[in-house]
């Protein structure tokens, strides 16, 4: 005999009126698409007529939602267009839980330039920026797209403008991926300018372009290799370290020994894209047991949740952490990874 399921919890209804009509196509954005996205994204009915938003569910899913709708409309309120990108970055967020807003990470500006605002996206890219405020030296750990870097040097120039130091450092290891230095044509400067690339692509968002070469000819902003650093004393500066995985624990030491007065550091990195030799260890992974606990060293970690390129970046991190993870168990367990098994099983797990 089948017994009868119990009853779910009683469903309410939830009214908002929105009294503004402007804000009201806003908030349903271009053929409602904005609408239909927080209709996928709650587990409540959403009915909009005229001016008013009907919630219908269990209270605890109206209450989502209503919250939703609650941040939404601040974001509107603060003069921001809503986009698809903003609702799902604040669903995001509302599902991490946390005391920070998203309507008030989502209008956090570190720097503008010609109409274009740089801000954080993510609750993981909020509490990296307010780290960098709050600490003297920052590591910024996590995968690709996570903003680690152009977020440090958005807080340098900040920094450099509001006339807190006098000068930005930004230094790369010049670790060969596949190719060495010596083979390369022409002279030094020119061997490693493709390593630095990505620094000036970066300064030329932020900084007006035919500034820049008065600034680096003046010493404000330098942008050179690690190696240049050793033998110095860095103060009243911002001093920025990326792609420090592929710095040495002996390099990373080195670095960190030249924060001077007033300066301050901020070092980024991806341990899992560690590009030096076989066998040596990367002073971004030691570092992290060395310095764990030291006063006014904080650990910012991004994850996939903070990936801000396009959104098949985040979902590739967490395909491959997933391969790692399942690699290493089959190797303690004795078992050779197939690639393939692996894939497969990356494919079952995103169909539960």
């Amino acid at each position: 005999m089948t017994g009868t399921p119990p009853p779910g919890p009683p469903r309410v209804q939830t009214r908002i009126t929105v009294p503004d009509s402007k804000i009201m196509v806003n908030l349903l954005g271009a053929g409602d698409e904005i609408l239909r996205l927080v209709e996928r994204s709650v587990n409540s009915d959403v009915h909009v007529r005229g001016n008013e938003i009907t919630i219908t569910g269990a209270p605890a899913d109206n209450a989502v939602a209503e919250r939703l709708f609650g941040e939404l409309l601040e974001l509107i309120e603060k003069g921001e267009t809503l986009t698809t990108d903003a609702v799902r970055r604040t669903v995001g967020m509302l599902e991490q839980g946390g005391a920070e807003r998203p309507a008030e990470v989502l209008t956090l500006n570190i720097l503008s330039r010609r109409g274009r605002t740089i801000r954080p996206k993510t609750l993981g890219q909020k509490r990296y920026v307010d780290a960098i405020d709050a600490h003297t030296i920052v590591f910024g750990i996590g995968p690709a797209g996570t903003g680690k870097t152009y977020l440090a040097m958005a807080k340098a120039v900040q920094a450099l403008q509001a006339k807190q130091i006098n000068r930005i450092i930004l230094t790369r290891p010049a670790v060969e991926a596949g190719e060495r230095l010596g083979f390369l044509p022409g002279t030094l400067n020119e061997k490693i300018d493709p390593y630095l690339r990505p620094l000036y692509d970066a300064l030329h968002d932020m900084l007006d372009p035919e500034t820049i070469p008065k600034l680096m000819a003046a010493g404000t902003i330098e942008v050179a290799p690690l190696a240049y650093m050793r033998g110095r004393t860095l103060n009243d500066a911002f001093i920025i370290l990326d792609e420090a995985q592929n710095t040495t624990p002996e390099q990373m030491k080195m670095f960190l020994t030249r924060l001077g007065f007033g300066s301050k550091i901020v070092v980024t990195g991806d341990v899992t894209q560690v590009d030096l030799p076989g066998g040596t260890t990367s002073g971004l992974r030691v570092v992290q047991e060395i310095l764990n606990g030291v006063e006014d060293v904080h650990f910012a970690r991004l994850s996939s949740a903070d990936v801000v390129r396009h959104r098949l970046v985040g979902e590739i991190v967490d395909a491959y952490a997933r391969w790692d993870a399942e690699r290493e168990n089959q190797q303690g367990q004795g078992v050779h990874a197939v690639p393939g098994r692996s894939a497969q099983g990356n494919r079952a797990g995103r169909r539960r």
